[in-house]
């Protein structure tokens, strides 16, 4: 990679350079450092986050690294949450196998590292199917949200094989008293089964309404409320359009 000056600071690849993956990780650490800004720090807090860095810096960033999975295993491993989401742009996803994901989610600790692991390298890994079903199944419930998450994926995009009628009993018996994330996952599920399939769309639309989940829920003008049974006839309506 060429070597590139960024806000004053150097970040550099090993193959143009001959720098040892050592010398180019403590120079991406320190431009991380650098990008820290109290003001972002605060907005993520308020989502259970804990970096400070702007994310399209981020994605600056990892842009002029390219992909480089050793520098990501190792930036990864230092339990940085900036650190790690960094990690998930310059990383190969095929490359992992299905206990090093497993791993890496269940340590992941924050919402943003959790969301984009699932969703930038799960999903794009060979293991994928694997790990939904044994993450669907996990008693721990951050866990059971990314089985969920890639559950709603399968909803939208390859359903054959999958009970949607067993989904909506599950998410009938339990979404109620669910802990936040995995609320969320689930009604994200009704949701997405009541808009992509119509022979469940009632149903879905009855669940939601019984169960009340994020009705009250406050959203900003223009955007469409994460209520189930307004999500659903609204992205319906727009299908229809």
């Amino acid at each position: 990679m060429a070597q590139t000056t960024v806000t004053g600071q150097t970040v550099l690849g090993q193959k143009a350079t001959g720098q040892t993956l050592a010398e180019v990780m403590a120079e991406v650490m320190a431009e991380l450092a650098a990008l820290e800004d109290p003001k972002f720090r605060a907005i993520n807090a308020n989502h259970g986050d804990d970096h400070g860095v702007n994310l399209t810096q981020l994605r600056a960033l990892a842009k002029r690294l390219k992909t480089q999975q050793e520098l990501a295993r190792d930036l990864w491993g230092t339990g940085d949450t900036a650190a790690r989401l960094l990690a998930i742009l310059i990383c190969r996803p095929k490359l992992f196998d299905s206990d090093e994901l497993d791993a890496m989610l269940r340590e992941a600790r924050t919402p943003k590292v959790q969301d984009w692991l699932v969703n930038y390298v799960v999903k794009k890994n060979p293991h994928v199917e694997e790990l939904r079903a044994v993450w669907f199944a996990d008693t721990d419930p951050v866990v059971a949200s990314a089985g969920w998450a890639l559950t709603t994926e399968r909803v939208a995009k390859s359903p054959e094989g999958l009970d949607r009628a067993g989904l909506l009993d599950l998410i009938e018996a339990e979404m109620k008293d669910a802990p936040e994330r995995l609320q969320w996952a689930m009604n994200h599920c009704l949701a997405q089964i009541g808009i992509e399939h119509p022979e469940f769309r009632e149903r879905a639309l009855a669940i939601g309404e019984r169960l009340e989940v994020l009705k009250d829920y406050p959203t900003p003008p223009g955007c469409t409320s994460p209520f189930a049974p307004i999500w659903i006839t609204e992205m319906v309506s727009r299908q229809r359009a």
